[in-house]
C-alpha cells in the first residue's frame, strides 16, 4: 500500500489549493480517505475525512467549509480542496488510508489508530 501526495506550495491568504493523493496496493473506493495536517507547534490533526463506500464527509469543526474531500475512486486519486486560505492552515498535510470503511469509525480511534497506511507529507505555507 502506498500513497503519495502533492500538490503543496506557497499561497497568499484567501487563495484555494488542491492537493491530490494517489494511492495504490488497495482500492480507494473500499476504504476511509482523511487528511491530516501538522502545523507548526501543534499537534496533528485531521482536517477532513471521506467514507469509502458511501463518500459521507466529516471535516474539521471549525473549518467553516474550507475543507473539501474529493474522490475520484475509478483513478484512485483522492483530492483536497482548500479555499479562502488562511496563514494558520500553514503546514504539512499528510493522506492517510482508514482502517475502515467509514470515518465514523476511523474517527473513533485515538491518536489516529484509525488510519494505517500514510503518504508523505505536502507542504503548505500560506503567506503574503
Amino acid at each position: 500500500v502506498q500513497l503519495q501526495a502533492s500538490g503543496g506550495g506557497l499561497v497568499q491568504p484567501g487563495g484555494s489549493l488542491r492537493l491530490s493523493c494517489v494511492v495504490s496496493g488497495y482500492s480507494l473506493e473500499d476504504y476511509v480517505i482523511a487528511w491530516i495536517r501538522q502545523a507548526p507547534g501543534r499537534e496533528r490533526e485531521y482536517v477532513s475525512c471521506s467514507s469509502g463506500k458511501d463518500g459521507r464527509r466529516f471535516d474539521k469543526e471549525d473549518a467553516s467549509g474550507r475543507f473539501t474531500v474529493i474522490r475520484e475512486n475509478a483513478k484512485n486519486t483522492a483530492y483536497l480542496q482548500i479555499n479562502s486560505l488562511k496563514p494558520e492552515d500553514t503546514g504539512v498535510y499528510y493522506c492517510a488510508k482508514g482502517r475502515f470503511a467509514y470515518c465514523a469509525d476511523a474517527l473513533g480511534y485515538g491518536n489516529f489508530r484509525g488510519v494505517d497506511f500514510w503518504g508523505n507529507g505536502t507542504q503548505v505555507t500560506v503567506s503574503s
